[in-house]
């Protein structure tokens, strides 16, 4: 394709590149272009596709920027399946076709591991793909607003009247991507199985229909804030409403007209969040039907879930993930294994009959109790959970203890490890070490400067969220021979 920048258009300082053939993946949804040898990072386009594009950064040897629109749409594309695609922030890559998917998400783990890494590297193991790519969360969270998002293109096209004034209006869905104030109206999401959307759309019903407010983010007024819904594989519903402040007559109304609608709420909760921000790890739920928690099974192992808990997202690619990462542990029954960022202490669990000894390590205190929790709920005598900073923990007292690491497991945020951590792991010079990420970039930082002492042994990526660009990845590390 015959693309000069002598054919760049500027309009009030914009630079859009015309016709550009969009030639590859590159990573975090986005894909590349060349244009006179200059690379172009494109959002919104897909390999094949023929597009005009608006250039956000444009350095001397690289440039950002979106598809606009587009001259020729790829042949690799598909029909998104639902309404919202393009609108909503979420599955950005409905357009592609599941096993393209996986393809440029097996491309990014290994051009990460290459090219950040640069250390010697087995052969890659097959990606891991779901089998169900739709309805596939268990945890889904949606926002109520009083102001609605409507796209440029939809609100040039709308008469006045049409456009609600935020005062009377009441909205749930997602926020509209980069925009904190409003949210995509939402019909019907496909990440999470009905009752999800049902749910929503009650809470939104009862507050129209009894003249409530909705909350304004940038205001910070307005009553209904939030739902948090978790669905389990046991078929357990836990629903979470957060309310700004708290008007014990209406609140009762409004949980007892959902406890109505949805008898199959087995956990129904409230949260009272006059804060700015969204967050309820240093608020008070409240239990208004129920016992306050889920149970959530990974093959025979039961995992309780409260309002708080982390676990991961998609129950069944979970049960995958740790099921290869116990495989990479290579574990006889002998060996102490040390889980690092342990969470809730599900990976310790489950590797936990193989194993003759468990140490879980984590920052968040409450994540250990309730590891211990799920410890004493599937009867395992040999694990000890620690709150704290395993950098600080793991001195020669605890290793008298608890006993030196014959295998680490460690499955750290997407800013991935510490250095002092990668130091005290060197330190600690375990014969194997199994390292889970959600951030091959990081992870390949990581992998460097552990290569002083370990060789990666095995790869394997595993996908948890489909339509999505994000990507799990599992690293075995041996310790060399000296």
């Amino acid at each position: 394709m015959n693309v000069i920048f002598a054919a760049v258009r500027k309009k009030k300082e914009r630079i859009i590149l015309e016709n550009v053939l969009v030639e590859d993946y590159a990573a975090e949804g986005k894909s590349i272009a060349r244009v006179n040898g200059k690379v172009i990072f494109v959002e919104k386009a897909v390999p094949g596709d023929i597009a005009n594009v608006l250039l956000h950064k444009n350095k001397k040897d690289w440039a950002e920027g979106e598809a606009l629109s587009f001259t020729k749409l790829s042949p690799q594309r598909e029909q998104p399946f639902c309404s919202h695609f393009g609108t909503c922030g979420g599955c950005s890559w409905q357009m592609l076709p599941y096993h393209l998917q996986l393809q440029y998400k097996a491309q990014q783990v290994y051009d990460h591991l290459t090219r950040i890494a640069k250390i010697p590297l087995p052969t890659f193991e097959p990606i891991v793909g779901a089998d169900t790519t739709r309805g596939y969360r268990n945890k889904i969270e949606f926002t109520f607003s009083n102001k609605k998002y409507i796209p440029k293109s939809d609100f040039k096209q709308l008469p006045a009247e049409a456009i609600p004034a935020d005062t009377l209006a009441g909205y749930g869905g997602f926020h509209a991507k980069g925009i904190f104030d409003k949210v995509v109206e939402i019909d019907t999401c496909y990440l999470q199985n009905e009752p999800s959307n049902a749910i929503r759309k009650a809470i939104v019903n009862f507050g129209r229909e009894n003249g409530i407010p909705f909350y304004d983010a940038r205001q910070h007024t307005g009553w209904l804030r939030n739902v948090m819904i978790r669905l389990t594989r046991t078929g357990q519903l836990m629903v979470n409403i957060v309310l700004a402040y708290d008007e014990p007559t209406l609140r009762e109304a409004l949980l007892q007209t959902i406890d109505q609608q949805f008898p199959e709420i087995t956990t129904l909760l409230y949260t009272i969040n006059p804060k700015w921000n969204d967050s309820i790890y240093d608020l008070n739920v409240n239990t208004y039907k129920g016992p306050g928690y889920i149970l959530e099974t990974l093959e025979d192992y039961q995992f309780k879930i409260g309002p708080k808990s982390f676990f991961q997202t998609n129950t069944a690619q979970a049960e995958k993930l740790y099921q290869y990462t116990r495989q990479m542990a290579e574990l006889t029954g002998n060996e102490t294994v040390y889980d690092l960022y342990c969470g809730t202490g599900s990976i310790g669990i489950f590797v936990s009959k193989q194993a003759k000894k468990i140490v879980g390590v984590e920052t968040i205190a409450e994540a250990i109790a309730d590891a211990k929790e799920n410890a004493a709920l599937n009867n395992i005598k040999d694990a000890a959970f620690y709150a704290g900073d395993v950098i600080k923990i793991c001195n020669d007292s605890f290793f008298a203890k608890n006993g030196k690491p014959d295998v680490i497991i460690t499955d750290p945020p997407r800013a991935g490890m510490h250095e002092k951590l990668i130091e005290k792991l060197l330190e600690i010079a375990a014969p194997r070490i199994v390292y889970v990420s959600c951030n091959p970039a990081t992870q390949a930082r990581d992998l460097a400067l552990l290569s002083e002492k370990y060789n990666v042994t095995k790869v394997q990526p595993v996908d948890m969220f489909p339509h999505t660009f994000h990507i799990e990845n599992i690293v075995q590390l041996t310790l060399k021979s000296i």
